[in-house]
């Protein structure tokens, strides 16, 4: 929550303006979604205002801006496409299968944000730090390609004009910050621009052109609980759409939220987000809207516009309403060439381009790993982007301490002594193995875990495995320096290991099923 009596007068004066410039940069992005996913343009407004305004004022990170996202609608197109299937069958059509349509969506935003709320309340917004920084330079520098390939649509038969607004919105939004900061850059080249644009009649598109929003000005979102909540099947169909609903806008609105970390050097709270971002979502779904999360782009313009404080998200979801609500034949002589100029520029500064001078020295698996989840988050899904550079950076940090080495010597009475050092686990069992030499070895052998840590269920049984094979041939084999866990396992699993008690055995846990 903010209090405004907090507020510096520079703090408040940028909030607010920087709040209107991304209201405006909302419109655009609401309305393209929701045709996306095949629903009205005042759905995807809708949610662009109800997520904006609860994430302001409950989300763990002031200033960051929650809306309808590409990476949702995708989803939702795929529930949208076997809910229309699935309707048409039972002879529903018109504008009864569109409210049908929207009756799913809206369930899918319950569920998902109740999903969301419990991942908050279990705290599971820490698992965020699982992703590696190779992982997040290539979701970012993917998500600026996305955001720039989106606005191509917009020049699709357009004159000259479209081309010189645009060049001309990005070179104020890149030089205008140079001379003076105390008004957005954004702001002034949609009001110059679009003053030019009107003033001289110059024909380009505006956002009127699109979608004329006159048709829901003073329209006001309504509470209404999805019939569909209360049949089983519909909850059947929608669930797997909702959970992946819901791991996609946690994933996406906590990336966010380490982008804007790192930008700020301060440090928001994942948990806080993860409530905040469900609550937005159930209350969309009540009040007619779709589920969303996080807009990385318009955090981006919000925070390099000045906006710092919750006051200008809530700035920028209430503005959204009322240029919606009462003021749209302003919203609608905006030309588009604007906001698409305005986008592009937040996708230059969204791109991480010091990852690339960084490519030549990061190690090669590093690098592999930005540019995997770079190409994967273009042509595919964020989702399965950040998922995969999660499990490539696990394998190849598997692959890398897969190593486990061995000392050896003689003691006077005979025996041979195993002086282990490295991780034993399912990637290096095999190394295990492949160190003792069990048939020319003598009678008595120790084996010392003092420098080692057995660390998983696999580490456990390739212990197991080579006692008995010395057992097979009649060796007797003493473990040294295991853990009280690990030598609790091996007795409670019915293996017959000897072990010797010393002060200095460590202390650790192992993974294990029991």
């Amino acid at each position: 929550m903010f209090n405004i009596r907090t507020y510096s007068k520079a703090n408040l004066k940028n909030d607010i303006l920087s709040g209107l410039v991304v209201a405006v940069a909302l419109v655009p992005e609401a309305i393209a979604f929701s045709f996306i996913v095949g629903v009205s343009p005042i759905v995807g407004l809708y949610t662009a205002f109800i997520l904006g305004i609860v994430t302001s004022v409950l989300g763990g990170r002031p200033g960051m801006i929650s809306g309808a996202t590409g990476s949702v609608a995708v989803v939702l197109v795929s529930l949208a496409i076997a809910v229309k299937h699935l309707l048409i069958i039972h002879g529903i059509s018109g504008d009864a299968l569109s409210v049908g349509i929207l009756q799913y969506i809206t369930l899918t935003a319950i569920l998902a944000g109740a999903l969301q709320i419990l991942a908050g309340v279990f705290k599971l917004g820490k698992f965020i730090r699982l992703v590696p920084l190779p992982a997040i330079y290539g979701f970012v520098n993917g998500l600026a390609i996305v955001i720039a390939m989106s606005q191509l649509k917009f020049f699709h038969h357009q004159n000259l004009y479209m081309y010189i607004l645009v060049f001309c919105t990005m070179l104020i939004m890149f030089y205008l910050p140079k001379i003076t900061k105390s008004i957005p850059a954004g702001l002034i080249a949609i009001v110059s621009l679009t003053l030019i644009v009107y003033i001289f009649h110059i024909h380009t598109t505006l956002i009127g052109n699109i979608a004329n929003l006159s048709a829901f000005e003073g329209k006001l979102p309504s509470f209404s609980i999805p019939t569909t909540v209360l049949s089983v099947h519909a909850l059947k169909l929608v669930f797997p759409y909702a959970l992946i609903v819901a791991l996609v806008g946690l994933i996406e609105s906590l990336l966010t939220l380490t982008v804007l970390d790192e930008m700020s050097q301060t440090r928001g709270s994942a948990n806080k987000e993860c409530i905040a971002l469900g609550t937005g979502n159930v209350t969309c779904g009540l009040f007619g809207g779709m589920p969303g999360c996080a807009m990385i782009g318009q955090s981006i313009i919000n925070f390099t516009s000045g906006g710092l404080g919750r006051l200008s998200s809530s700035v920028a979801a209430i503005g959204l309403l009322l240029l919606v609500t009462s003021l749209t034949p302003l919203l609608n002589i905006i030309p588009i060439a604007v906001l698409v100029g305005i986008m592009f520029m937040v996708s230059v500064g969204t791109f991480e381009w010091s990852s690339i001078s960084h490519l030549k020295h990061m190690p090669k698996e590093d690098a592999f790993i930005v540019v995997s989840v770079t190409v994967i988050t273009i042509f595919a899904d964020l989702g399965i982007a950040v998922l995969a550079g999660v499990i490539i950076s696990a394998l190849v940090f598997a692959w890398k301490n897969a190593k486990i080495y061995a000392h050896t010597h003689t003691n006077k009475d005979g025996s041979k002594i195993y002086k282990l050092s490295g991780p034993l686990f399912f990637a290096s069992s095999k190394f295990f193995l492949d160190i003792f030499d069990t048939k020319d070895d003598p009678l008595s052998v120790i084996i010392d875990f003092k420098n080692a840590r057995v660390m998983d269920a696999s580490g456990v049984e390739a212990i197991d495995t080579i006692t008995k094979q010395y057992n097979k041939l009649g060796k007797d084999v003493i473990l040294r320096h295991l853990s009280q866990d690990c030598k609790a396992i091996l007795t409670n699993a019915g293996k017959h290991c000897k072990f010797t008690q010393e002060e200095d055995d460590p202390n650790y846990k192992v993974a294990y099923n029991y």
